[in-house]
């Protein structure tokens, strides 16, 4: 009963540890453009003639700010294409990506295989269908060997992690290589 007690209570703490540990990569939140925010504002002003001006003169700022490349925007879909191509690198500084995603679209990853091959450890390498290369970091025995059109589910773990889960089988930890 005591062994049971004990397991039940560091199971408890690890995951109250879990729930309030920001996943790696997780998106913080991020406050507008200071030419966006200026736009914005101009909703506040109750007088219809200043409101007008306020959004003519902070519109063409926009455009001044987006023709220079001072300020970029991209549409969700953009984002998403962008996401995918950099899952499974710890960058940072493009978590405006995960902006405004649930969390399953940003922890998982599903795709095709293109290119399949073993290193000389007996780890699989796997390219997929957008060009990312993955392996394992451990060798896993699989039932069925991946071959070309195999499917892939690659997922964020824990604590920073990836795993591979390759046609339905158990899933093996990996890591992008390119």
């Amino acid at each position: 009963m005591r062994r049971t007690q004990l397991l039940l209570f560091a199971a408890a703490g690890a995951m109250s540890v879990l729930a309030s540990a920001r996943p790696a990569g997780a998106a913080k939140e991020l406050s507008n453009p200071k030419v966006i925010q200026n736009l914005l504002d101009c909703r506040k002003l109750t007088d219809n003639a200043e409101r007008l001006a306020c959004y003519d003169r902070e519109a063409a700022a926009v455009q001044t700010a987006t023709s220079s490349g001072d300020l970029v925007t991209i549409d969700r879909e953009q984002r998403r294409a962008a996401r995918r191509q950099a899952f499974g690198f710890s960058l940072p500084s493009l978590a405006f990506l995960e902006r405004g995603e649930k969390a399953g679209e940003v922890n998982h990853l599903t795709a095709q295989a293109a290119e399949v091959s073993q290193d000389p450890f007996g780890k699989w390498v796997i390219k997929l269908d957008d060009g990312a290369v993955w392996t394992q970091t451990e060798p896993e025995m699989l039932a069925r060997r991946p071959r070309k059109g195999s499917s892939v589910v690659l997922s964020r773990g824990a604590l920073g992690g990836y795993f591979m889960t390759i046609d339905g089988q158990g899933a093996g930890k990996a890591k992008r290589v390119s």
